[in-house]
């Protein structure tokens, strides 16, 4: 062979062949953008209210629930992987209706309220910042978001959400721009301090319930269906095994990149906040203008800018994903086309969805309605955030019974043990902070 063409050929290997952060990041996608997209608006409020009323006190759980949290998605990200079926598509296979159904409706009411919440959060934010109507803004947001669901492609879409993960590390400056008593700081990391009251596990379960959402299991199982339908060499695993070695390695890769990115934000959000508003007696976050306080050691009289665009960038990040996972749940569950990438008139039903869930999730934000739940935008988002932890376990059974499951996942169900054990201690974790959380209570 002539030289000349021995060096184009080695030339236009070298071009093609990507470096290892190149490849690194051509295995991110869906974990990636699940795990940003869980520190939307409510979990901001919470991890601020977190570190408002109890300082360093709860940093352990955002540690803690890593494992817990990076084993329960990639669950679900297999389920989808293997199965070309998101999580209700399997239930609906292979449960019967009364199981199927109170999980779904489990599922949309947990995610038209954090949506509501979230919504809320975000006019508040913008009010602050520019002023006007907080729920006109409510309105144009949904509208943006939902508009940007149904007319946009999955990848272009997926594209804008991994670059509006960068708003999340205004609070990791925050936390960087302040003195941190770092020794109590990571003893309160990796020694839980457990308090028996009801306040307190309250807030371990909202934790819990911002980071272990039912909403990521399914919107996480969906993008796997929507990897598959978007490529055509690609194929459920059970018809194509030879692809799952490549797959479930980028499937892990992904999930706990993801996840681990996700707490580690919210540890500095908790960080902050303890830093700025436990520091300063501010131990009940009632408003955005309180929650802002933890971002004046970078901002200044800026902090209010930083705050609302840390609210609304997270909000366009989370709100897609919670309307997402209740349009797969209801079109899934019945037996509707549901994807991402169809046009409009191909995916009717599911599209339908998208839009009532964001409208009933709108009207929350009418004062009629938060004139009888009295709850600030703020507490909005901390309660939306207990019901997520509350509704988690129970939906959490069902997706380690169909993963461990061998007529559904075929052999990779028991190939899994090690991530099985880790999804059943997760499970058993929401589970035992919800019990502990009602039982203080009574007992309160």
């Amino acid at each position: 062979m002539p030289p000349r063409q021995t060096e184009a050929k080695a030339s236009h290997r070298t071009r093609r062949r990507p470096g290892r952060a190149g490849t690194f990041l051509s295995r991110l996608g869906p974990g990636l953008i699940t795990g940003a997209s869980d520190d939307d608006p409510s979990g901001i409020g919470t991890y601020s209210q977190a570190g408002a009323q109890y300082g360093y006190g709860l940093l352990w759980t955002l540690i803690f629930t890593i494992p817990l949290m990076a084993a329960i998605q990639e669950i679900s990200a297999r389920l989808g992987r293997v199965t070309g079926h998101g999580i209700a598509g399997n239930i609906r296979i292979h449960h019967s209706r009364w199981v199927l159904y109170p999980i779904v409706l489990l599922v949309l009411a947990a995610n038209i309220i954090t949506i509501g919440a979230d919504l809320g959060a975000m006019g508040d934010a913008t009010k602050l910042l520019v002023g006007g109507s907080a729920l006109l803004y409510c309105a144009l947001f949904a509208i943006l978001c939902v508009g940007l669901e149904i007319f946009s492609s999955y990848k272009q879409y997926s594209r804008y959400l991994k670059w509006l993960t960068l708003v999340l590390f205004f609070y990791v400056a925050s936390a960087f721009s302040v003195h941190i008593p770092w020794g109590s700081a990571l003893r309160n990391m990796v020694v839980p301090q457990f308090q028996r009251n009801g306040d307190y596990w309250s807030v371990v379960i909202a934790v819990l319930g911002t980071t272990i959402s039912p909403y990521l299991f399914f919107w996480q199982a969906g993008m796997e269906k929507e990897e598959i339908r978007g490529h055509r060499s690609q194929k459920r695993l059970r018809s194509a095994p030879g692809q799952a070695p490549r797959q479930l390695r980028r499937i892990r890769v992904d999930t706990w990149t993801g996840m681990a990115l996700s707490n580690i934000v919210g540890l500095f959000i908790m960080l902050a906040a303890a830093a700025t508003l436990h520091a300063h007696g501010i131990t009940d976050v009632q408003s955005s203008a309180q929650a802002a306080e933890a971002l004046r050691p970078i901002g200044g009289r800026f902090s209010f800018i930083l705050f609302a665009a840390g609210i609304v960038g997270t909000g366009l990040l989370g709100l897609p994903t919670l309307i997402g996972s209740a349009a797969y749940a209801v079109a899934e569950a019945m037996h509707w086309p549901s994807s991402l990438n169809q046009k409009p008139g191909q995916a009717k039903g599911f599209n339908i969805v998208l839009v009532i869930a964001t409208v009933v999730g709108l009207a929350m934000n009418l004062s009629v309605v938060q004139h009888i739940t009295h709850l600030s935008p703020i507490g909005a988002l901390f309660w939306a955030a207990v019901i997520n932890g509350i509704v988690a376990s129970p939906i959490m059974v069902i997706v380690m019974l169909m993963h461990h499951n061998p007529k559904i996942m075929g052999p990779f169900a028991t190939k899994a043990r090690a991530l099985n054990i880790m999804g059943w201690l997760s499970t058993l974790a929401m589970a035992g902070a919800t019990v502990g959380m009602f039982v203080t209570w009574r007992s309160g």
